[in-house]
């Protein structure tokens, strides 16, 4: 009986890519996404769920649950979570590279419709905003799916109005730009009133309102769009909560405050 094939450093940086994006519980072999990689790398769609549940048993958030996991083979997910946590940019912009060359594509191909301006730049500039752009995008894609797909204020679930919003902005914290734990879903509206601090979110997960907001309270839009959702709970996260110290700086810096633009 032959030995099992040993999966490669490529493998397990696609399976963490993958353990990233994908709703929480959903990690089964009838998930297209799971059955899609397992192609793409010609293992069982039953192998990669052994891997998600390898990266299970090392993810802070399960093992805070009580929750082991799938413990057998932790020791080579390890090194792969180590490296995303200390280089996520590089990490994740790695494994699109990977993920595109599997799919015999590239990565200015696969992702065209976000790169289509991007034609004038040259040299390390094209690089640099290249790179930018796919690690948003999936960024998008981790906190989407941290939220089951839906805004944590109202619970629209129509993707094409959702957006990965930052509590501490993507230009003041390079460390924590892709850190699932500093993004939240919101739809546009909430998005916008959370990035220039009209709303707030406390480290209780509730939402608050700038004074600014609160002049308008005798407005319609305020009764159709504010009144309901004051001292709300956010919808609670998959798994990455938002960050306590996260919070507390958007609440001390942007938060109420008079931004000018």
């Amino acid at each position: 009986m032959p030995s099992p094939r040993l999966w490669t450093k490529e493998e397990l940086i696609l399976a963490f890519n993958l353990y990233l994006k994908i709703a929480f519980g959903k990690t089964h072999s009838n998930n297209p996404k799971i059955i899609e990689l397992a192609n793409l790398i010609n293992r069982t769609p039953a192998s990669i769920v052994m891997r998600l549940g390898n990266f299970a048993s090392i993810d802070p958030f399960h093992i805070n649950r009580g929750i082991s996991g799938l413990k057998n083979g932790m020791n080579q997910v390890q090194p792969i979570w180590n490296e995303f946590f200390h280089n996520q940019e590089e990490l994740i912009y790695i494994s699109e590279q990977i993920l595109a060359q599997k799919e015999n594509t590239s990565i200015e191909k696969k992702y065209e419709n976000i790169l289509f301006d991007l034609k004038e730049l040259k040299g390390e500039n094209v690089i640099r905003a290249v790179k930018t752009r796919v690690n948003q995008t999936v960024f998008r894609q981790m906190v989407l799916s941290n939220y089951n797909n839906k805004c944590a204020i109202t619970g629209i679930d129509i993707p094409e109005l959702l957006l990965a919003s930052h509590i501490m902005p993507w230009s003041k914290n390079e460390e924590h730009r892709l850190n699932p734990e500093n993004g939240i879903c919101f739809s546009a509206l909430y998005d916008k009133a959370f990035d220039k601090g009209l709303i707030g979110i406390n480290t209780n997960h509730e939402i608050i309102f700038s004074d600014k907001i609160k002049k308008k309270k005798d407005t319609e839009f305020y009764s159709k769009y504010f009144t309901s959702i004051e001292n709300q709970k956010i919808i609670v996260a998959q798994k990455y909560s938002p960050r306590k110290e996260f919070l507390e700086y958007h609440l001390d810096t942007i938060f109420n405050k008079q931004i000018l633009f």
